[in-house]
């Protein structure tokens, strides 16, 4: 499942204790009343009206209308008082839209937050709603500054495992160099592995991350095309039988384009909002590319792969957690789903063999799906729980 926030006509994002829900089905701005009753009983979103007209407040499951009387695009928060914990979100509402926000409230006291474009955000007057109902969750917002120690910790961290990819890379080269093939074939999993670790950086890495990781697919010439390059054209060389001085040129070509990436990263920033959605992203493309079998290219080794994707983002939940342990209740067991994924990967290597996709036994494969897809669902709120909001 893939999770992300709402766009400028999605629906409104409502955050539960453990599985993240995004709520409404419809990219429409809602059209259920009239315009005119719309526009008495919806909610003010705007610098100047902020939360106005939110009437008759009650408990329980209900859907609250928000509309845009100002000029610009806004965003509207549902949030405790005096907290600040956030309910739910509309994200992208545009000038004299009205949209829906589904949530679920006890008794307490509430207030809408907007944040239109180019201005302060702006609370709304208090709400006191009163009942019976136990409502949902809420969660902390995370702020940039929030997210400013994990991404430096996380770009360490993958600052140290480029030293080690460029070393494996050099020694996969050298092999090409002496014509040894199996010795290059020995060290093509090492390498390819030191990238794979380092997951939740790729969208830093720009053009360089698909010379080094791309695939032939989209490529006019497939595997025999001349922008083919990388670990994968060096894999499919290595096992489809190409001469040591026919692989040269791409082993020389991977080796200065790794040495490139490490020498340009220093100059790089990490997004510190692209770490909570690499959190989930980098299983969700395992699970397409590599329990599939679909990137690989003749080692049969997309299981290991999928071994270092667990390890990057591993990676990425720890240097997230302070954050997260206090706002996901569901963290203990994705914890645990990462070490049964990492288990029942594990049990797939036989010394420095692995099982190939093609030689999975059905009840492993279901074993291995399975544990992934309830990861991917433990993983997804995250997206979501973690990315920053402006609170001042």
């Amino acid at each position: 499942m893939r999770v992300a926030r709402t766009g400028a006509t999605g629906p409104a994002v409502i955050l539960p204790v453990a599985i993240l829900l995004v709520a409404g089905c419809s990219d429409a701005p809602v059209a259920a009343p009239p315009p005119a009753a719309a526009a008495e009983s919806a909610i003010q979103v705007s610098p100047s009206h902020c939360g106005e007209g939110w009437a008759h407040p009650r408990a329980g499951d209900q859907t609250l209308l928000l509309s845009n009387t100002g000029t610009v695009a806004a965003e509207a928060y549902l949030v405790d008082v005096p907290g600040g914990a956030v309910h739910a979100e509309l994200e992208g509402l545009a000038p004299g839209v009205t949209r829906a926000m589904r949530v679920s409230l006890g008794p307490g006291t509430y207030a809408v937050r907007c944040l239109a474009e180019g201005a302060d955000p702006v609370v709304g007057p208090a709400v006191r709603v009163a009942g019976s109902a136990p409502g949902g969750p809420a969660v902390a917002p995370v702020t940039y500054n929030d997210l400013y120690g994990p991404a430096a910790a996380y770009q360490s961290y993958v600052a140290d495992g480029l030293r080690g990819l460029v070393s494996r890379t050099a020694a996969l080269t050298r092999a090409v160099d002496r014509g040894d093939l199996p010795a290059a074939r020995k060290a093509w999993l090492p390498a390819h592995l030191a990238y794979e670790r380092l997951g939740a950086a790729y969208g830093t890495f720009g053009d360089l991350g698909d010379a080094i990781d791309g695939l032939p697919a989209g490529l006019p010439a497939g595997v025999r095309d001349k922008g083919f390059t990388g670990f994968h054209r060096m894999e499919y060389g290595l096992w489809h039988g190409e001469a040591a001085g026919s692989l040269k040129p791409v082993a020389h070509r991977l080796d200065h384009d790794v040495k490139a990436l490490e020498a340009g990263f220093a100059d790089e920033r990490l997004e510190p909002s692209d770490l909570p959605l690499r959190a989930h992203e980098i299983l969700e493309d395992t699970l397409e590319f590599q329990l599939t079998g679909r990137a690989d290219l003749g080692s049969g080794t997309t299981l290991a792969t999928a071994s270092a994707n667990v390890e990057g983002t591993r990676k990425a939940v720890d240097v997230l957690r302070p954050l997260l342990r206090p706002r996901y209740p569901g963290l203990a067991e994705a914890d645990r789903l990462l070490g049964r994924v990492g288990e029942l990967l594990g049990a797939q290597r036989h010394g420095d063999r692995w099982t190939s996709v093609s030689h999975h036994a059905p009840a492993d494969r279901e074993a291995l799906d399975g544990a992934v897809g309830a990861l991917l669902e433990r993983l997804a709120p995250i997206a979501v729980i973690a990315f920053p909001r402006r609170t001042s």
